[in-house]
């Protein structure tokens, strides 16, 4: 497990293809933000990746970041791990915004189960990606 700080987030790579983030308390993702952690993925994941949001602090996004936000094609799942209620709400919220890219997004009272249904999914992605390859 590799541990990198963003000025707004830390992220920690739990296999080649899979990445934790948890953005730091009080931040305001903007435009710069998402460009900054995109790039960070694509330079240090293998796609297609999945990401384990883990939500423990609260932050929110300017308009321009909630529209771009994780529209990268290489994400091929993402789990959220949302403490209370109103977390998970906020989440659902902002996965229903229209976007060039679909979400394929789970949200998760717990970090256990949130890892284990992005392992199980990076799992059967690979499976099919490997059928498509015959």
């Amino acid at each position: 497990m590799d541990l990198h700080e963003l000025p707004f987030a830390k992220i920690t790579i739990l296999r080649d293809d899979i990445a934790e983030v948890m953005i730091n308390e009080g931040v305001i993702m903007d435009m710069a933000m998402v460009e900054q952690y995109h790039d960070f993925l694509l330079s240090h994941l293998r796609a297609p990746f999945s990401l384990l949001i883990n939500k423990i602090n609260s932050y929110t996004y300017d308009f321009d970041a909630q529209e771009k936000l994780a529209t990268l094609k290489e994400i091929n799942v993402m789990a959220v791990v949302a403490y209370n209620r109103v977390t998970e709400i906020t989440t659902q919220t902002l996965a229903s915004y229209p976007r060039n890219v679909k979400w394929n997004l789970r949200v998760f009272s717990n970090r256990d189960d949130a890892l284990a249904w992005l392992l199980s999914e990076q799992e059967s992605s690979h499976k099919h990606l490997c059928e498509d390859a015959l």
